[in-house]
């Protein structure tokens, strides 16, 4: 399901990790998105999205989320940012993560929207 406000990128990007739908959730970034990983390094890219995001489902992550959204750009651009934390199991053992990230959504032509920045420690 596309995402019809720029909150509900967030939202379903949530849903599709929940039920370990690769590819739902790469559908939800724009062609040559951009993603900062953990160490800070910038990925661009559905396919390096894709093969983190594999990484990512391997963990079984549960998240709870709390979205924000400011629009700009005419309407065809906005900032939307969550407060985050997560859970799920690395190497047999059980972790705990948490965090508030910052995104740039762009409405599409055909009124959906995806992402194209994707920081999930930008606003810490």
């Amino acid at each position: 399901m596309p995402a019809r406000k720029p909150e509900e990128c967030d939202m379903l990007l949530i849903e599709a990790v929940h039920k370990g739908d690769l590819e739902a959730a790469i559908a939800l970034y724009e062609p040559n998105a951009s993603y900062v990983l953990d160490s800070g390094q910038v990925i661009t890219g559905r396919a390096a999205i894709r093969e983190v995001f594999q990484g990512y489902l391997t963990l079984k992550p549960k998240f709870t989320m709390e979205v924000r959204v400011a629009r700009s750009g005419g309407g065809n651009l906005a900032l939307t940012g969550s407060t985050w934390s997560v859970t799920g199991i690395e190497a047999g053992k059980p972790f705990t993560m948490s965090g508030k990230s910052v995104e740039v959504v762009r409405r599409q032509r055909d009124g959906t929207w995806l992402f194209v920045i994707d920081n999930p420690h930008g606003a810490e």
